[in-house]
């Protein structure tokens, strides 16, 4: 992506595209919406009414097609085992196997909380992102319209995590969020084992380099020696106690970590 800086039109112009339909190639491909529509209808049905309901010796999808459109509403949010269970009127261990096979079926990718302070942070409770926000956004029956309803930002954040998850790859590195008891939360932490690396994720044009409360509260706490906040805008840096925090556009990767 690093080389639409020199094209920020055509950046953003991909960007609408994947925010919209997502990135199975059969979708990308073909250039007419309610063709893009048929295909992704199909991937959708063949995936819950053939390989997942074989998978899990379901009969009837309704349980599992609520619960994906659940998680697809409510992406970049905590998740309560509990009250999907009430909500679905299902076993707490049905919805833990049925999550289960989502993740080993590529569908969501789990994200757990970072911590250091128990007492301060929020623990266990998890946050879901989609394999192909075109899936996510069908479930939700908002495909090829998300750029026009609150929802964008949330899917612009999975796209996000879906980028840094790629760069990721292979290594020992994992990505985690924080929230604290005090409503601070910071979107995503890379963790190398090593250092710890906070990143924002705003799908706004920042004029300026401003630190929300959020971020400046994880860099009082943990001290880290880099920060990021991807967002569309323009490349900038701003010094933070003694944290660098830089702001760069969605498509320039952030630096190997």
């Amino acid at each position: 992506l690093n080389f639409f800086g020199l094209y920020p039109d055509l950046a953003r112009q991909y960007l609408e595209e994947y925010l919209n339909f997502g990135g199975y190639p059969r979708v990308v491909l073909e250039t007419e919406i309610i063709k893009k529509q048929a295909i992704i209808d199909e991937i959708y049905k063949s995936y819950l009414e053939k390989d997942l309901s074989m998978l899990l010796n379901i009969k009837k999808t309704e349980s599992l097609t609520h619960l994906i459109q659940i998680l697809a509403s409510q992406t970049g949010n905590l998740t309560n085992i509990s009250e999907l269970s009430n909500t679905l009127g299902l076993a707490i261990q049905t919805v833990k196997n049925y999550l289960w096979y989502l993740e080993k079926t590529f569908i969501i990718r789990k994200i757990t909380p970072y911590f250091r302070n128990i007492r301060k942070e929020i623990t266990k409770t998890p946050i879901y992102y989609f394999t192909d926000l075109g899936l996510r956004n069908f479930a939700i029956g908002q495909f090829g319209n998300i750029l026009h309803t609150f929802q964008v930002g949330f899917a612009f954040e999975n796209f996000i995590y879906n980028q840094l998850r790629a760069g990721i790859y292979l290594s020992p590195t994992i990505i985690q969020f924080w929230r604290s008891k005090d409503k601070a939360e910071v979107d995503f932490i890379i963790n190398t084992g090593q250092e710890i690396i906070p990143v924002e994720v705003k799908y706004s044009f920042l004029k300026k380099p401003e630190i929300s409360r959020s971020l400046r509260s994880f860099i009082k706490s943990y001290q880290p020696k880099k920060a990021y906040l991807v967002h569309l805008g323009k490349e900038m840096q701003k010094k933070f106690e003694k944290t660098k925090v830089c702001f760069i556009p969605y498509y320039k990767n952030i630096k190997k970590f």
